[in-house]
């Protein structure tokens, strides 16, 4: 942060950024950067904190916000399920691993099973 302060909400543009005073949507200051990682995508089974439900969970993947939620949308509709994207991973409800794997080694990716 550079200190400047200022104006970070308003009611005709909404949230804007602290630097280019742009909104947040069009903010160019800070493009998002791919998170570093082994450059292999793992696929995982998840039921921590789910009441026992499980979700398939995939993490590793070099891509930016928009891309993820856009690959995830497209996983969901393959899976038929549904799931988000969070703090960089995708989570689709139900254990869909080996649908997963699949489509993400014909995109190209080094896929890893990973767990159980």
């Amino acid at each position: 942060m550079k200190g400047r302060g200022g104006l970070v909400y308003s009611t005709e543009l909404g949230r804007t950024c602290r630097d280019c005073r742009r909104p947040l949507g069009d903010c160019r200051c800070r493009e998002p950067v791919a998170p570093a990682g082994d450059g292999v995508v793992r696929v995982l089974r998840e039921t921590k904190g789910r009441k026992g439900a499980g979700v398939s969970v995939v993490t590793g993947l070099p891509l930016a916000a928009a891309e993820l939620g856009s690959l995830a949308t497209k996983l969901k509709k393959r899976c038929g399920s549904g799931g988000t994207v969070k703090e960089g991973r995708i989570e689709i409800q139900g254990d869909h691993r080996d649908l997963l794997v699949t489509e993400l080694g014909k995109l190209g990716y080094t896929v890893k099973r990973a767990g159980g």
